[in-house]
């Protein structure tokens, strides 16, 4: 494999710069690392600078995209990678060193077009005591070899065979703007188009928890942008035929859980403020959800 390593990076120099000196490392180094910033004043220009003066075995190509966006900005990641496999990280994440060794045996061992890896959360030593005993920034693992489930595609952790990834229109959809899901998006398109996507548990990367992220508030925000993406894909048909009584469906069913949840958000209270916040996140996830038929959108990276 050819593999061109695709960072779209915003404003997070230190953590870029330590990402970066973790790929150095990996026992198995790509053909090539792709850089694009997505801040118009070029903040991550310094630090990828220094590491292509400290002579990398591998070489390391920079732009910036100055118009506000993931999907474009991850776009052009994709238009400047030569590699015939291209694999993505987020630019606040850490890669141990077998990281790109596994996610590549595990492609080869189950003939998989794409491969998908946790990213397990570090929440710092001194955030709040009920942000310690909560599970609030956990993804859902699976047994590695199982195909990866459409409402569970996501980006941050992937290995894709660039060929059908290349095939999408886009690949990522501009129309998302700045509301997340444009990973998923691509993911399932691939998906419903024949590509074999699938899980490997041992290919772990992890994710330091940002400070602004330690919060009632960002939590139910995030609840309430993945509400709205779940929604969104169903109404469009991503995870089947969208029927009349599928969209009544999901209206009324979303209303329940919402209610049921603010209910016990209430009554768990006494258990710990983790328990309550469990639900208030859950109830906003269907807020979010409700949400998509009077037509807002939540742009979670404006």
């Amino acid at each position: 494999m050819k593999i061109s390593l695709c960072i779209a990076t915003h404003r997070r120099p230190d953590r870029l710069g330590a990402l970066l000196d973790d790929i150095t490392r990996q026992e198995l180094l790509p053909a090539e690392v792709i850089i694009v910033d997505n801040d118009a004043a070029g903040s991550a220009r310094a630090v990828v600078e220094e590491k292509i003066a400290a002579k990398p075995p591998y070489p390391i190509h920079y732009a910036i995209q100055p118009q506000r966006g993931i999907a474009i900005t991850r776009n052009m990641t994709v238009a400047m990678a030569s590699g015939d496999w291209l694999a993505f990280l987020d630019d606040d994440e850490r890669a141990p060193a077998a990281w790109l060794r596994q996610m590549v045996e595990a492609a080869a061992a189950y003939r998989a077009d794409g491969v998908l890896g946790p990213v397990v959360p570090v929440v710092p030593d001194d955030a709040p005591a009920w942000i310690r005993r909560g599970t609030f920034y956990d993804f859902p693992r699976m047994k590695s070899g199982e195909v990866v489930p459409l409402n569970r595609m996501r980006f941050g952790n992937v290995l894709l065979r660039g060929e059908p990834m290349r095939a999408e229109p886009g690949p990522f959809n501009p129309a998302y703007g700045l509301m997340c899901g444009e990973d998923g998006d691509l993911l399932s398109r691939m998906a419903n188009h024949g590509a074999r996507i699938v899980w490997a548990d041992e290919a772990i990367v992890h994710e330091p928890v940002e400070a602004k992220r330690l919060s009632l508030h960002w939590l139910l925000q995030r609840a309430l942008s993945g509400g709205q993406e779940f929604a969104r894909k169903t109404l469009s048909g991503t995870y089947g035929t969208v029927t009349l009584a599928r969209r009544v469906r999901l209206f009324f069913v979303a209303l329940a859980q919402m209610a049921v949840a603010a209910g016990l958000a209430a009554a768990s209270l006494p258990a710990g403020r983790h328990q309550a916040v469990k639900w208030l996140v859950k109830a906003s996830a269907n807020f979010g959800k409700l949400s998509v038929f009077w037509g807002w959108r939540y742009n979670e990276y404006a």
